[in-house]
């Protein structure tokens, strides 16, 4: 269908890349698409990034029938193919010729929600549409994919709890029409945030590990008092974890202005300086401060009222192993230095 049709594969390509530019939808190399064609998957690899998809091979051929036999082996296809998606298992339990994967803001705003399914009922009303529980990426949620394909063997849209969303289809021009459905009906708009203190910012700035980040968005992590409440609750969702070390716990709290220059804060990659606004450590990577601007904008569409679902203990100590050093692998890789 794509590697024999070369429209069919420039759709594909064209898709990815429009996905991959939307902040909306993509932070970085987070998100992840395939397609099925006779007895291979092709798939974004590792670390790739969407965006670049017109001018950078970001596909990778695996045989289908090594990917299942894996699966059914109860082995994860992630660690069995070098450069395969970390949702590769996932992309194979889907029966759809073509399926999306993104880190909709829209969606994780929803997602991230503890009555997530009530809320979601009325938006996707119609549409063949599943809740995923949050599970980690790999064999766990294959498993719980198959578990909503076996609710519904048609469901072709996924809402993956505390995650993103999932989308399968027939063709690319599918997909993307029932991506602009799901997106139309899910949009929150964002609330009005403070405007950062530059001038404060830039005293911090001086002399120091420090620098402003490209997107003034990410400011909103500080000046908004709701996004600050919301953010000292935990951690949302598993791209969080990039930045996970020994401060997990006060990691996304402000820090006081006076204490900003402290030697013990210069090995951190951002800080949340106290209703003033963000600064980026100048060590940082772009995927890191891509990740920062989706949380922004998350956070930005979560009201002070929301009953948030965070994830548990339990669920951060399975992160803290090895899907953590899979995601600082994708934010580490293919660093695209035009999205900074």
């Amino acid at each position: 269908m794509f590697k024999t049709n070369r429209l069919e594969w420039k759709s594909l390509l064209d898709l990815t890349a429009r996905v991959g530019n939307n902040p909306l939808l993509t932070n970085a190399s987070t998100g992840n698409i395939s397609a099925k064609l006779d007895d291979t998957m092709w798939i974004k690899a590792s670390g790739k990034w969407m965006a670049s998809a017109l001018h950078d091979d970001i596909f990778i051929p695996l045989n289908l029938k090594d990917v299942q036999e894996c699966l059914r082996r109860g082995l994860d296809p992630a660690e069995r193919f070098p450069g395969a998606s970390l949702e590769t298992a996932m992309h194979a339990a889907l029966p759809h010729p073509v399926v999306l994967h993104v880190h909709s803001v829209n969606t994780i705003a929803w997602a991230v929600r503890r009555d997530a399914r009530a809320r979601l009922a009325t938006r996707l009303d119609g549409l063949r549409w599943q809740l995923v529980p949050y599970v980690a990426s790999g064999l766990p949620l294959y498993r719980e994919v198959r578990h909503a394909l076996t609710a519904d063997p048609g469901a072709d849209v996924f809402i993956m709890a505390n995650h993103g969303l999932v989308i399968g289809g027939n063709d690319v021009a599918q997909i993307e029409d029932l991506l602009i459905d799901v997106e139309q009906r899910l949009n929150i708009r964002p609330r009005p945030v403070p405007c950062p203190r530059y001038s404060a910012l830039a005293k911090i700035c001086e002399r120091s590990p420090w620098d402003l980040p490209h997107d003034d968005g990410v400011h909103a992590l500080s000046t908004d008092a709701i996004s600050r409440t919301i953010l000292a609750g935990g951690l949302l969702y598993p791209c969080q974890a990039i930045f996970s070390d020994d401060e997990t716990e006060d990691l996304f709290q402000p820090v006081e202005y006076l204490d900003c220059r402290h030697a013990r804060c210069t090995h951190r990659k951002f800080m949340i300086v106290e209703e003033l606004g963000v600064v980026i450590n100048k060590t940082a990577r772009p995927a890191e401060v891509a990740m920062l601007s989706g949380l922004a904008r998350v956070t930005q569409r979560l009201g002070a009222s929301v009953p948030v679902r965070y994830l548990t203990q339990a669920e951060l100590a399975e992160l803290s192993g090895q899907v953590v050093y899979r995601y600082r692998e994708l934010a580490n890789m293919n660093q695209m230095s035009g999205h900074a």
